[in-house]
């Protein structure tokens, strides 16, 4: 098979939750355990760290990837969604796996897994983990997909799990509770095998507690052993974030620098700090300079996009792929921050996003470009102008999202800020 026929297959024969959604969502584990004893269970073979939380996840997961390459660890990482090619979800040291490895595995393995009906990430995760066996790395960094408990990745036993925070997504899989999505998130705890929480939230420190003792696990929340102070935006559009952090306060890595500059990063800084910490009780060799030099390199090291990202400088033109309401939150308070006249906001989401909350957070200020991001599951972007005008927001609706950028960047002058955002597939069509 070519890639193309490859990718045709994935995307038409095998359903995908993040262009369809529910139909796609599984609610055990039994086909990825069946097709991964299929493969001989490559996930046995390789070291890991499994990263789940609402936000972040993704940053720390090619953060912590960063630091471990920088340290000489032949790192894997599996990540999704992709914003451009369906190879980006797997790399090795920074490189993604070819096109020649996608379409071969299929063609070895199709027949074997199609009685079984996998869905594409079920497929995708067994692809990773076999690639990272035939690739013999030291250690993958493997972020959940969604949710945990019932994610296809949560049949590794990590040496370390990794939450990073929990705020209200995915409501129709995960429950309509802080409490019910921190359980869900909860699963990926080992029994023996430490986790690190990246915020302290009250609402659902008890879940992560009494979980971690049930299972006899180590827990270490973050943000109680390192602080960051001295924030620093550097660049038009802040293009750097600069800042002190000091661990049982006690300076320890001053004047870090973090290429991804969306200030909502340092709480993913002290995260990924908190999991070298664990890491290097477990004997790998991270010293302060490596990790400094890791998280620097972050972007260099594993092509990481879509994160406070600029696109355009006149007029101003900035994405990001914060789509929930903890993740906008941030980005909205960001964009607060950011000199600008006026705010032109690209705007589209999934079908299936629960709107009214989200709607309540933006800004009535600002001008609207309503668009559909181009997949299946995308909201049609006339029902979303009707939606977000009855909350107050105004705009008109383009046909697509380039269009809707477009004709942003022509009305936006040299002092006004162009935003891009509300989902990740929004995203994904401009980066």
């Amino acid at each position: 098979m070519t890639y193309k026929q490859t990718l045709d297959y994935l995307y038409a024969k095998l359903p995908m939750y993040h262009r369809v959604g529910a139909q796609a969502y599984k609610a055990n584990l039994d086909n990825t355990i069946a097709l991964c004893e299929l493969l001989d269970n490559p996930q046995h073979s390789f070291r890991s760290i499994h990263v789940t939380g609402t936000n972040g996840k993704g940053s720390v997961s090619h953060m912590l990837a960063s630091i471990l390459q920088t340290a000489g660890f032949r790192t894997g990482l599996y990540t999704s969604p992709h914003l451009k090619d369906f190879r980006e979800r797997i790399r090795v040291n920074g490189k993604m796996v070819s096109k020649k490895y996608v379409g071969s595995f299929v063609q070895k393995y199709r027949k074997q897994f199609e009685p079984f009906k996998p869905s594409f990430f079920e497929l995708t995760v067994g692809m990773a983990f076999e690639y990272f066996r035939e690739q013999q790395v030291d250690i993958a960094v493997v972020e959940v997909g969604l949710g945990g408990r019932l994610d296809s990745t949560n049949i590794l036993t990590p040496v370390l799990s990794v939450i990073t925070n929990v705020s209200f997504d995915h409501m129709q899989f995960l429950g309509d509770t802080l409490e019910k999505i921190a359980s869900e998130k909860a699963g990926i705890i080992k029994p023996g095998i430490p986790v690190v929480i990246g915020e302290t939230q009250e609402e659902v420190r008890t879940v992560f507690q009494q979980k971690a003792i049930e299972c006899n696990s180590d827990i270490l929340w973050a943000d109680q052993h390192f602080h960051a102070g001295n924030f620093i935006l550097k660049g038009k559009g802040a293009t750097r974030l600069l800042m002190d952090i000091s661990r049982d306060g006690v300076p320890y890595l001053n004047q870090l620098i973090s290429p991804l500059s969306g200030s909502y990063q340092r709480k993913n800084i002290l995260t990924v700090l908190g999991v070298c910490d664990q890491l290097i009780e477990q004997r790998f060799s991270l010293t302060p300079g490596l990790i400094r030099k890791g998280i620097q390199d972050t972007i260099k090291n594993t092509s990481l996009k879509g994160r406070w990202q600029i696109l355009n400088r006149n007029p101003l033109t900035i994405c990001d792929t914060g789509h929930n309401e903890g993740g906008l939150l941030e980005v909205l308070r960001q964009i607060a921050s950011t000199p600008h006249s006026h705010l032109h906001f690209v705007f589209g989401v999934v079908n299936d996003k629960h709107l009214p909350p989200i709607l309540g957070l933006l800004p009535r200020t600002a001008t609207y470009y309503f668009c559909k991001p181009d997949i299946p599951r995308g909201l049609d972007a006339g029902e979303l102008q009707q939606q977000a005008n009855a909350a107050g927001l105004h705009g008109a609706f383009y046909p697509s999202v380039k269009e809707a950028l477009k004709a942003a960047q022509f009305s936006a002058s040299e002092k006004e800020l162009v935003f891009v955002g509300g989902s990740t597939f929004v995203v994904a069509e401009v980066v």
